[in-house]
C-alpha cells in the first residue's frame, strides 16, 4: 500500500488500522537537538480525541502517546522519532452489520476494487482514527517552528449555513478553544453548536469549514513549479479525511475582481519589504512573502448516519443499511488540530528545504 508518507526532508510515515492494536508515526529527518515538550503533543492530541463533548462521537479513547525512539532527556536525536497511541475503546462488533456491505459515501467499495480486501471495522486505514499520527506528528513540527516564531491557529468559520462573517483580524482566535465547537466567535458558536444537537437528534450529519491561520512565516519558503507552497498546503488539507474543498486567500472571489483591486502592493516598513493588503494570502509565485498566510478547508457531511440508506451487497445485491456505532455528528470541531498538524507538517518540510538551499 503506497501512500502512508508525506514530506521530503521532514518527513513522516503512518501506520495502523481504525481498530488494529494502535496507530503510530515515524518522523524521519526532524533536526537534532530541539527540546520537546511531550505535554504539547498530548494537549494537540487530546482536542483531536473522541469523547470530548456531547457534539462528538462518544468513543473513550484516552489517546496517550508514548515516545518510543529518537528522544533522550527531553531533546530530539535527530534519528527517526517513532510515536504509538494504543487503541483500546473499539467495538469491533458494531461494524458486524457492514462486513457484507458497502456503506454509502465510505471508503468500502473502493477500498475492496483496489486491493481486494478490506479492513470493515471502522474502515482500516481509509478511518480518521490515522489522523492521530498527523496530529503528534504536527506538534512536534509546530515546537520546531516555534523556534522561528512561527504560529498556527485554525478556528470553525462556518458548521451548514452558520457562518462566522468576522474577519480573522478581529477575532481573538486564542478564544476559540474556549467552546466545543471552536469558534472564536461566541454568538456563532451558540447557533453552530445548537445545529449540530439538531442535527445529531436527528440521526443525520453536517458539514463545515476550517479557516487556518499562519502568522510570522518568513519570505522565501516555498518553490516556483510544482512543489508551491499553497499547492502543498493543499494537498495535506485534502489528504484529511472528509475534505472536499481548499481555498486560499481570496480564493473563488478573486474571480470577481479586478486585477487593480486584487494585487497587493508593496512597501517598505521598518526596513522589511511588506503588502499593504493581503489578498495573496502571504504566497506569491508559490513561494511565502512573509504576510500572514490564512486559508479554508471544507469538510463534507460525515458519511456514517444513523438513517435508513440504500446500498448493495458483495454479492452487488440490493439492500438497506441502517449503521449503528458511535459517530460525529460534524466533523470540524475534531479536525482543527489536524489542519494545524498538516499546515505544520508543510511548513517544516519547506523551512528545512530552505535552510538546506541556503547552506
Amino acid at each position: 500500500m503506497a501512500g502512508n508518507s508525506f514530506g521530503q526532508i521532514f518527513k513522516i510515515t503512518t501506520f495502523g488500522e481504525s481498530h488494529g492494536l494502535g496507530i503510530g508515526v515515524v518522523i524521519d529527518g526532524c533536526p537534532a537537538g530541539l527540546t520537546l515538550d511531550v505535554g504539547k503533543i498530548q494537549l494537540d492530541l487530546n482536542r483531536r480525541k473522541p469523547g470530548q463533548s456531547s457534539i462528538t462521537t462518544q468513543r473513550t479513547e484516552e489517546d496517550t502517546v508514548d515516545i518510543i525512539s529518537g528522544v533522550f532527556e527531553g531533546k530530539t536525536l535527530g534519528s527517526p522519532i517513532a510515536m504509538l497511541v494504543n487503541n483500546k475503546d473499539h467495538r469491533s462488533s458494531d461494524y458486524d452489520t457492514v462486513k457484507n456491505t458497502y456503506r454509502p459515501s465510505h471508503a468500502d467499495f473502493t477500498t475492496e476494487a483496489k486491493y481486494g480486501i478490506r479492513d470493515y471495522r471502522g474502515g482500516g486505514r481509509s478511518s480518521a482514527r490515522e489522523t492521530i499520527a498527523r496530529v503528534a506528528s504536527g506538534a512536534i513540527a509546530k515546537q520546531l517552528l516555534a523556534t522561528e516564531n512561527i504560529s498556527i491557529q485554525a478556528y470553525v468559520s462556518q458548521v451548514g449555513d452558520v457562518k462566522c462573517t468576522i474577519p480573522y483580524t478581529l477575532l481573538n482566535l486564542e478564544v476559540a478553544e474556549k467552546n466545543m465547537v471552536r469558534c472564536p466567535d461566541e454568538a456563532t458558536a451558540a447557533k453552530m453548536i445548537a445545529l449540530i444537537e439538531e442535527v445529531r437528534q436527528d440521526g443525520d450529519s453536517i458539514g463545515g469549514v476550517i479557516t487556518c491561520v499562519i502568522k510570522n512565516c518568513p519570505a522565501g519558503l516555498g518553490e516556483p513549479v510544482f512543489d508551491k507552497l499553497h499547492a502543498d498546503f493543499a494537498k495535506a488539507m485534502m489528504s484529511i479525511n472528509a475534505t472536499r474543498a481548499f481555498e486560499i486567500g481570496d480564493g473563488f472571489d478573486a474571480v470577481t475582481m479586478r486585477g487593480s483591486a486584487h494585487n497587493d502592493a508593496f512597501a517598505a516598513h521598518d526596513g522589511k519589504v511588506m503588502t499593504t493588503t493581503n489578498h495573496s494570502a502571504g504566497i506569491q509565485g508559490g513561494i511565502s512573502n512573509g504576510m500572514d498566510i490564512y486559508f479554508r478547508v471544507a469538510f463534507k457531511p460525515v458519511a456514517t448516519i444513523s438513517k435508513q440508506q440504500q446500498t448493495v451487497t458483495i454479492e452487488k445485491e440490493a439492500t438497506t443499511l441502517e449503521v449503528i456505532g458511535r459517530h460525529d455528528p460534524c466533523v470540524v470541531p475534531r479536525a482543527v488540530p489536524i489542519v494545524e498538524a498538516m499546515a505544520a507538517l508543510v511548513l517544516a518540510d519547506h523551512w528545512l528545504r530552505q535552510r538546506c538551499a541556503k547552506l
